[in-house]
């Protein structure tokens, strides 16, 4: 079975079709909440591989290898904890509705192409 195959058979696809999801929801102004959820996924970047390249010069420029070896990975799982922080706080204000048009859109292009039917009338999804 394919994946739009499965992805027409989930309640959020019908409900996001039925629905004719767009992106209007994303008009709205995000919240003080949102912005920090932001600033925290992009610093989980930071905190990700050119934190651990730092990491690595250090540790060979004093010599010491396991600061790398410890340090690294403690990075890497520390920057994974940020970007989930980012993630939470962002929450699914500019998610959902996202992923509602993302459904929608892969329904009717790909499944209606697959099946032989004319896709629907295209909706203005631009913002």
């Amino acid at each position: 079975m394919g994946l739009i195959r499965r992805i027409e058979k989930t309640r959020f696809a019908q409900v996001a079709v039925e629905d004719r999801a767009t992106l209007d929801e994303l008009k709205q102004r995000p919240t003080i909440r949102t912005w920090f959820g932001i600033f925290f996924m992009a610093a989980s970047y930071i905190i990700g591989w050119p934190a651990i390249a730092l990491l690595g010069y250090v540790s060979i420029r004093v010599g010491n290898p396991w600061l790398l070896a410890v340090g690294g990975p403690a990075l890497y799982g520390l920057s994974h904890l940020v970007f989930f922080l980012g993630m939470v706080l962002a929450g699914t204000q500019y998610t959902r509705p996202f992923l509602r048009w993302a459904a929608r859109r892969a329904v009717e292009k790909w499944g209606a192409a697959r099946s032989g039917k004319p896709a629907p009338a295209p909706v203005d999804d631009r913002l």
